[in-house]
């Protein structure tokens, strides 16, 4: 099957749709995995340099801080320039980042590479799925989106295992290495098989609009680091949020102000894509909420090994795998609208159940509610990018999806940070648990994972407000593509 050069598309090429996915899919796959792997191997890199907790913490924050800055800059670069050019500059910097890294005599250059490889990095989420929305109409998305989401789960499950494989056997640097092999393996083959396209509007970028826009999303995600260190009633903490909202205070003036703003204002009017952030965001956040406290649950309540705890969270990523691809085409055909809601659905029943049942229990009973939350997410997930994509206009779908992702991953960040606090006070406290069908000895991570339900609660909420089909909008002021070349 080949690309049909469609009006409005802004892309054409020759070669096939599995050949362009492939290279998306294992892009994504390649990311998620190098985040997974440095994940397990963060305290053989503390041994080694011989640093505190606190600034070895910098491998994984510094990355996530210019990861969540880095997806809505290229996504509005998207629309300005080759989708090709951009996501192959991403991926070189994403190569050059690994091999500083693996090559780092201290941790100070260590994460000054964390910090490229994320720089490049951030094109891969943000790039994947404009090269999707960009390419595909809209009744074939779903599917292509359900695919990439896959590889998400695949890499999440495998990575761990690949990390602490790698770690012991070569070092922690046979990680980053590993990364750049597989990534200079993918740039020849990227050049070869993504778009050209052309610039969908005006080729104008507003650089304050967009520095103004990764302030407000870099200090708030600092923000929240700092108040897992030190306290969210730490100055460092209430001092980033504060800049923070001035920060968004100014994004949003200058995108009323300026002739040729980062985003049109008209984006944050639209109740469908608005509304498909908001399901991203509190779900993300319930999903890696639910991932983080799962092995701290089952290591420090029922006092087994992180293996253990792999185990327990391995069932939920294999359906994440398995079923975001039955997702995304069930969003195609019968709308997304059904598909998000039964996986909110199943994802709240799942928190539910891990709060009434599951904090305390058995791992078995533990990985039983993991199933469900894996299998929610993956019908939500995909079908949630689909609605997001649907309800922005063509010449804003790469800043659109950027800024969905940004917010998604920046739910991601937020979760484990306010849910892990209401864990500690609630621990404090001492006090019953507030599910009063709870009757285990663990009321903290119960009382943690009905909060983790009042997340998904939100997300469906939200998802109530989403447009009732997968047609594209036709919104006023959409300037219409141009002319697109191999």
């Amino acid at each position: 099957m080949s690309f049909p050069k469609k009006a409005g598309t802004g892309a054409a090429r020759t070669g096939g749709t599995k050949l362009l996915l492939a290279v998306l899919i294992s892009a994504v796959f390649i990311s998620v995995l190098n985040s997974s792997m440095v994940n397990v191997s963060v305290p053989s890199i503390q041994k080694e340099f011989g640093a505190s907790e606190g600034q070895v913490g910098w491998v994984i924050t510094g990355y996530l801080l210019i990861y969540a800055v880095g997806i809505p800059l290229y996504g509005r670069v998207s629309d300005l320039f080759s989708l090709k050019k951009t996501f192959v500059l991403g991926l070189l910097a994403f190569a050059a980042g690994s091999l500083l890294c693996a090559l780092a005599p201290n941790l100070l250059f260590l994460v000054f590479g964390r910090l490229v490889q994320a720089a490049g990095g951030a094109a891969i989420p943000a790039l994947a799925n404009a090269s999707v929305a960009k390419v595909l109409p809209p009744g074939e998305r779903g599917t292509a989106l359900g695919l990439i989401f896959s590889s998400v789960g695949v890499g999440a499950a495998v990575g761990p295992v690949v990390g602490g494989v790698l770690d012991s056997l070569a070092g922690w640097q046979a990680l980053f290495y590993g990364t750049l092999l597989l990534t200079l393996v993918l740039i020849p083959i990227a050049l070869r098989e993504l778009p050209h396209t052309e610039p969908t509007g005006e080729r104008s970028f507003d650089l304050p609009g967009g520095i103004l826009l990764g302030l407000a999303a870099g200090l708030f995600l600092f923000g929240i680091t700092q108040g897992q260190v030190a306290g969210f009633g730490s100055i460092t903490s209430w001092g980033c949020f504060l800049v923070a909202a001035l920060a968004a205070v100014g994004f949003a003036r200058r995108i009323a102000a300026a002739s040729h703003p980062f985003v049109s204002p008209n984006l944050f009017r639209n109740t469908g894509f608005v509304a498909a952030v908001a399901v991203g965001f509190f779900s993300m956040l319930a999903n890696v909420s639910s991932l983080v406290f799962i092995p701290l649950l089952i290591s420090s309540v029922n006092g087994l090994s992180s293996g253990a705890a792999a185990l327990a969270l391995t069932p939920g990523a294999i359906s994440l795998a398995l079923l975001s691809p039955i997702a995304g085409r069930l969003s195609d055909r019968i709308g997304f609208r059904p598909p998000i809601f039964a996986g909110l659905l199943v994802m709240l029943l799942s928190a539910l159940f891990l709060s009434t049942f599951g904090a305390g229990a058995s791992p078995v009973v533990v990985a039983v509610g993991m199933l469900g939350v894996g299998t929610g997410f993956a019908f939500s997930n995909s079908s949630t990018t689909n609605a997001a994509a649907a309800a922005l206009p063509r010449a804003e779908i790469g800043v659109g999806l950027g800024i969905y992702q940004g917010l998604f991953f920046m739910g991601g960040g937020t979760g484990p940070a306010l849910i892990g606090a209401f864990l500690a006070a609630r621990r404090e406290a001492g006090t019953d648990a507030l599910n009063p069908l709870y009757s285990l000895g663990a009321a903290s991570f119960s009382d943690a994972f009905l909060m983790v339900g009042v997340a998904i609660l939100i997300s469906f909420i939200a998802s109530l407000k989403l447009q009732k089909n997968n047609e594209e909008p036709n919104l006023p002021g959409q300037v219409p593509a141009k002319g697109t070349k191999r």
